[in-house]
């Protein structure tokens, strides 16, 4: 079990990426504080990983509120004494709205959820983790991060900053065996496209935006991304510091 005896906080833990990363950290040992705005979504989690040799406990919070986003770390250093890893991994889509069309609602929220959020809850982290000698930061991001065109202006600004914020934090933390990481997944299969603002998207954006998804070979699984952030959790990958990862079938090598 590559990472017995750690302990996580996993973000977005009641459905899709959170959610397979929370039981794949708890399957290798880890004792994982999953989050999400309803403890209750979690329920189905607990169950599925009852006898794991990692224990699964639900914390519910809303990050967009970014006091609760502090508070995270807090309770899992409450409930197992100590924090090793962090994985941001909630997000939201925007509506694909190109800079002059995005609203401030959804540029605030956006921005709060995908980008504020996850460094309020780093900042926390690190300071855990110089206390215990050392920690790992997994970001979940997107090729949205690393390109211009696979979302809107919002959700692109805030995967774009996610990604700067990880090699920022690898570079000022790495003589403290403090790691940060970036996953950049593809098109996966999860509920995201079930968001907020995903119910009224901007279709002449989305149009446009689309024109590049036929080079995408198909949509990735959970499970695939899941895999990735064991590995970058785990002492295997003590060597990788600073990368974002780009977990998309080939897309973007096009």
């Amino acid at each position: 079990m590559v990472l017995a005896n750690k302990v996580a906080v996993v973000t977005g833990a009641s459905s899709g990426m959170g959610y397979v990363i929370a039981a794949a950290f708890a399957k290798e040992g880890a004792n994982v504080l999953a989050v999400a705005r309803r403890a209750e979504r979690l329920e189905k989690l607990m169950k599925e990983t009852e006898g794991y040799p990692g224990k699964v406990v639900a914390f519910a919070a809303d990050l967009s509120d970014l006091a609760q986003a502090e508070k995270i770390v807090d309770e899992a250093v409450r409930q197992f004494g100590r924090i090793d890893i962090l994985v941001n991994n909630a997000g939201i889509m925007d509506d694909f709205s190109p800079v002059g069309e995005v609203t401030n609602e959804m540029l605030d929220k956006v921005m709060k959820v995908n980008f504020t959020a996850p460094f309020y809850s780093s900042r926390r982290a690190v300071q855990e983790f110089e206390k215990n000698g050392g920690g790992c930061i997994i970001n979940v991001a997107s090729v949205a991060g690393l390109f211009g065109a696979r979302g809107g202006a919002a959700y692109t600004a805030s995967k774009h900053a996610l990604v700067g914020l990880t090699k920022n934090t690898a570079y000022h933390y790495k003589d403290k065996n403090i790691r940060c990481n970036a996953i950049c997944p593809g098109g996966i299969e999860t509920e995201v496209g079930a968001g907020e603002f995903m119910q009224h998207v901007n279709q002449e954006a989305m149009g446009r935006m689309y024109k590049g998804v036929g080079t995408m070979p198909r949509q990735g699984k959970s499970e695939e991304i899941a895999s990735v952030a064991v590995f970058l959790a785990s002492d295997g990958a003590s060597y990788v510091n600073g990368q974002a990862i780009a977990v998309d079938g080939g897309w973007t090598s096009y």
